[in-house]
């Protein structure tokens, strides 16, 4: 691959691991006493990760020394479901089941401000570029965007499913969210406007992310299959990077290089986003070609 990355895992059977991305394990696992490792999110300067489990606690690790920096952080009252790290790397936002968003300091492992009741299980969250808005999903299908003192800033609706994952564009101004209702959408933050849905998945969005260069969403599936979507022209570029099970989560690489999926098969997928790019352009190439050959055989016929 050239580049050499650490791929970072949670799984249900209560561990986190580290992995080089060839395959092989570095160090040794975490383990949690707390159920389930539901989710994970990494600081942006990649030296502490924070863990969400079954029981409701969060966990703050120091990923060099593979150790809690702080006592587990208490305060959601079911099975924490999602975490982001802020890109100013200053806060963490966590959505729980128990219907509530907490935002806790990393240097302090304290929650951050108010709790925000959503009214609904939060399934998604994600902050904003800037790091001063978020935006969860959830079991009713709204997606609802916050203020960081708690303020509902907007309510957007569309989705007739779950909301599992959700990203935003660099400059703010859209947010794009996958749902069990198969599809993906874009909607603009100043009214809530639907901008365009993505089809093709034949099972739940379970993952999306975007390129670093806004050219391509990346999705995942419980349909078994990794889906890249050009953004210019709304359509699915090239055949599905199939799996044997279903998936639970796609992200690239800090870099943009490199896509990462994983789910029920119990095996983590690396893919290199420029050759599935090009193997997708050669198919296009390919399928010109076979046209115009009969294009000519019908010309000469």
């Amino acid at each position: 691959m050239g580049t050499s990355y650490n791929v970072m895992s949670a799984s249900g059977d209560g561990s986190i691991r580290q992995w080089t991305s060839d395959g092989k394990e570095v160090g040794k696992p975490w383990h949690i006493d707390g159920g389930d490792v539901v989710s994970i999110a990494v600081s942006p300067d990649e030296t502490l990760a924070m863990s969400g489990s079954a029981d409701g606690r969060l966990r703050l690790w120091n990923i060099k020394e593979g150790r809690t920096v702080v006592d587990p952080l208490e305060g959601h009252k079911d099975s924490m479901e999602c975490l982001d790290w802020s890109p100013n790397g200053l806060e963490i936002a966590s959505g729980s089941q128990d219907g509530t968003v907490r935002r806790w300091d990393p240097d302090t492992g304290r929650q951050i401000g108010p709790t925000v009741e959503t009214g609904d299980w939060v399934n998604a969250i994600k902050y904003s570029p800037h790091s001063d808005t978020i935006a969860t999903g959830g079991e009713d299908g709204v997606i609802r965007v916050w203020s960081k003192d708690g303020k509902l800033l907007i309510e957007i609706k569309g989705h007739d499913r779950l909301v599992n994952s959700l990203c935003w564009s660099k400059d703010s101004a859209h947010v794009f969210s996958g749902s069990s209702d198969r599809t993906i959408r874009k909607w603009q933050l100043i009214d809530g406007a639907e901008v365009f849905v993505l089809r093709g998945h034949t099972s739940n969005v379970t993952s999306i992310c975007i390129s670093l260069d806004e050219r391509h969403l990346i999705s995942a599936s419980s349909d078994y299959s990794v889906r890249i979507w050009n953004l210019k022209t709304n359509r699915q570029v090239g055949d599905p990077l199939l799996h044997g099970d279903e998936l639970l989560t796609v992200v690239l690489s800090p870099d943009g290089r490199y896509i990462a999926s994983a789910g029920s098969e119990k095996k983590i997928y690396i893919w290199s986003l420029d050759e599935a790019l090009k193997q997708a352009s050669d198919q296009v190439r390919a399928h010109i070609a076979i046209s115009l050959a009969h294009f000519l055989i019908d010309c000469v016929l």
